[in-house]
């Protein structure tokens, strides 16, 4: 029989009327457990709303009707985790989650888990927490923020929101949740093994290690198999019961006061002691990993015949008749009512509805809220202090790096819930000296040193969003990012969406970026490529070019993370940090006065130098640090006049101001420093060609498709003054 939801449906109608059961796998008695009557009889009823959840998810997938079929079939033991633990216990959880949302729905008025998954299954526009934009679960009343995730990329946030809990608490910021709450994080065993979950593991070890709060319990449901790969038996405990600093837990998910008496002992352990928990929790996977999957085609017939044998629902079964809680037949009509329940739920459900337009599915991207005060400057006298020597020297002439840490100064006295975070962030103020001596200034408190991980690095500043703070994480080269990037694409930039904007993840990604550092090559330290980040939908992307620039367009990225809950990524150029001259060695012309700590510069606002009739350079970043140079030289050497456009922001790309400084001009010429494929400027040539009736002629200088060398090569790699100056005269 390849339909195993309706042999299991029919297996548990079949065995109750029977008598039939599997044997217990544990000696825990609800007494033992302290779980009473009604607490019994209320988790074998969400274990139930689960059930028929799944059934009517195949059901409609059938129909055409739904489209969603990974259900939670065998782990409904989570009912009973989701009981032990408070509401307001902020739980990220993962795809096999039915029950424990059905009771935890239990202890909200309000809120019904049948409905709301129903929506979700049909994707309604009336789901309240994604409006039809995916199937999650997911819950504003329950806590609960959406996760789209498949493996484990959600851990490595769940950890940085339970180390958030402390931090709030010291730095006296308003969270979302109780100062003794503990977060709760599920995950499979197969994802175990996915490196966001060594991650995430390692990081709440290290955390223990050094003796600081972690309140999390990593809930491990363990169903023995990754799709069709089965998990060695005893590999989850082996490779986790060892870790240092993380207690390990075990409950037997199929039998529910023994899991009850587990999460009982994981709860006190993380919020009595603050300490990080593995709960390991032993489930069977039912019906496939979804409707779509043939067990068959993998796994003996009598492997799945056994497995549904183990089915925690019969096993609940025979619990609630040996205690005398409820009889077979009460069992059998309240599953039964249960499943017309869900049908009304579906029928009604099927009418409500969709997401047929644009504007409405990508509105959650980067939702429009109400404009909010900007938090004031700080006095002169609080500037003061936290500058202390360095404040005499804010009217002096500066570079680019000392332009970024004087702003980060003002805005962490502006902005209080803001924090610094990355490697070598702290003492050494980062590997070029951005955040130097910042730490002294704001403490150990705001000014972070962590792991050398740039996952844990996002997962810590997501997971510091989640509960109020607003996060200035550092990667010190563009590169780097790479080695998290799912953790902006796959989580960040995804919450606010999937959630119609009702959770949101916002920072302000700091990124030591882009190539021209001479004789210092390799793929990671001198990267000019950064189209991962520009594909990601919601992002804002700013380039700075110079010192004044750069604190300007920081304070409008701080104010767009904190009233409009933006991921900003920052890209800041290395080659330009400490940068003085501009034309000739001494003329200091690349060092500008750091500017009054209220001035922007708006997003899509450009910097325009020079005018002309004949010719603009759209550029950004180093592109308009050479493209300076080459303009001195056109007009002094070869009589050309050129207007220069420094872009500044790079998503959204502002094309209004592009096609403004355009306007009527015959020639345009674009240098882009990124490469030759995937740089900005083949987005700018479309806007040309989208929008101008009459386009001018258009030509780029990019950078070579290749990764930059070492020693002295790099220069035929990356767009030169010469080649500009060149480009520019050819046109």
């Amino acid at each position: 029989m390849l339909d195993r939801a309706k042999a299991i449906d029919e297996q548990f109608i079949r065995c109750l009327r029977e008598g039939r059961f599997p044997e217990s796998q544990s000696r825990i008695t609800p007494a033992v457990a302290g779980m009473s009557k009604q607490i019994f009889i209320e988790l074998f009823e969400s274990q139930m709303v689960s059930r028929q959840l799944d059934l009517m998810a195949r059901v409609l997938k059938d129909q055409g009707l739904g489209f969603y079929t990974i259900g939670s079939s065998g782990h409904e033991g989570n009912a009973a985790v989701a009981r032990v633990f408070r509401h307001t216990d902020m739980a990220f959880l993962h795809y096999r989650s039915g029950a424990f949302m059905a009771e935890r729905a239990r202890h909200v008025t309000g809120v019904n888990p049948i409905r709301d998954q129903m929506l979700s299954l049909v994707a309604s526009s009336d789901d309240r927490i994604s409006q039809g934009r995916h199937k999650v679960f997911g819950s504003v009343e329950l806590f609960v923020p959406p996760q789209t995730s498949t493996i484990a990329s959600h851990l490595p946030k769940a950890a940085g929101a339970a180390w958030a809990i402390k931090q709030t608490k010291d730095l006296d910021v308003a969270k979302p949740v109780p100062d003794d709450s503990v977060i709760l994080c599920s995950f499979g065993d197969a994802s175990l093994n996915h490196a966001t979950a060594q991650t995430a593991l390692n990081f709440a070890s290290h955390c223990a290690y050094r003796g600081m709060d972690l309140p999390i319990v990593f809930l491990c449901e363990d169903n023995g198999i990754g799709i069709s790969t089965p998990t060695p038996d005893g590999w989850v405990k082996s490779s986790v019961a060892q870790r240092p600093g993380l207690n390990y837990v075990y409950g037997n998910g199929l039998h529910l006061p023994d899991v009850y008496l587990a999460a009982q002992e994981a709860e006190e352990l993380a919020r009595q002691e603050r300490k990080p928990v593995f709960l390991h929790i032993k489930t069977v996977r039912l019906a496939g990993h979804a409707g779509s999957d043939v067990e068959s085609q993998y796994k003996p017939q009598s492997a799945i015949e056994a497995n549904e044998a183990q089915d925690p629902l019969l096993h609940s079964a025979r619990i609630a008749i040996e205690n005398g809680f409820l009889s077979k037949d009460e069992i059998i009509a309240r599953y039964e009512a249960l499943r017309e329940e869900v049908v009304r739920e579906a029928e009604d459900c099927l009418k409500r509805p969709k997401l047929t337009k644009v504007e409405d599915i990508v509105a959650s991207l980067a939702p429009q809220r109400p404009a909010q005060p900007v938090p004031a400057v700080a006095s002169a006298e609080r500037r003061q202090a936290a500058f202390g020597p360095n404040w005499k020297n804010l009217a002096q002439p500066r570079n680019l790096c000392q332009h970024i840490n004087f702003a980060l100064t003002d805005l962490f006295l502006q902005y209080p819930n803001a924090f610094a975070l990355g490697e070598d962030v702290g003492k050494k103020g980062g590997v070029y000296r951005v955040t130097a001596d910042l730490q002294a200034r704001f403490s150990d408190k705001r000014v972070i040193d962590t792991l050398l991980d740039e996952t844990s690095i996002l997962g810590l500043a997501m997971g510091g969003a989640h509960l109020g703070l607003l996060p200035v994480p550092e990667i010190q080269f563009l590169a780097y990012t790479v080695n998290a990037f799912d953790q902006i694409r796959g989580e960040a930039a995804t919450l606010s969406f999937f959630s119609s904007g009702q959770y949101t993840n916002p920072m302000v990604l700091r990124i030591a970026s882009l190539a021209y550092q001479k004789g210092f090559g390799g793929h990671f330290h001198n990267d000019n490529a950064f189209a991962f980040l520009r594909e990601t939908p919601g992002m804002i992307i700013a380039v700075p070019s110079n010192g004044p620039d750069a604190a300007k367009m920081l304070r409008t990225c701080m104010r767009e993370a904190q009233e409009q809950k933006r991921i900003v990524a920052f890209m800041e150029p290395i080659a330009l940090y400490m940068t003085k001259d501009l034309h000739e060695k001494g003329d200091n012309g690349w060092l500008f006065e750091y500017p009054d700590p209220a001035e922007c510069i708006e997003l899509g606002e450009v910097g325009v130098f020079g005018d002309s009739e004949e010719l603009v350079i759209l550029t950004y970043g180093n592109g308009y640090y050479l493209s300076r140079q080459a303009e001195k030289i056109l007009k002094e050497q070869h009589g050309k006049s050129v207007k220069l456009v420094d872009l500044r922001w790079l998503a959204p790309l502002p094309v209004e101001a592009i096609l403004r400084e355009v306007d009527t001009l015959p020639k345009v010429l674009i240098v882009d420093e990124s490469r030759h494929t995937g740089g900005p400027a083949e987005q700018i040539i479309t806007a040309l060609v989208e929008n101008m009736e009459s386009l001018p002629k258009v030509k780029r200088v990019c950078g070579v498709d290749s990764f930059i060398t070492i020693g002295e090569s790099w220069q035929y790699l990356l767009p030169s003054t010469e080649d500009i100056v060149q480009a520019a005269l050819a046109i």
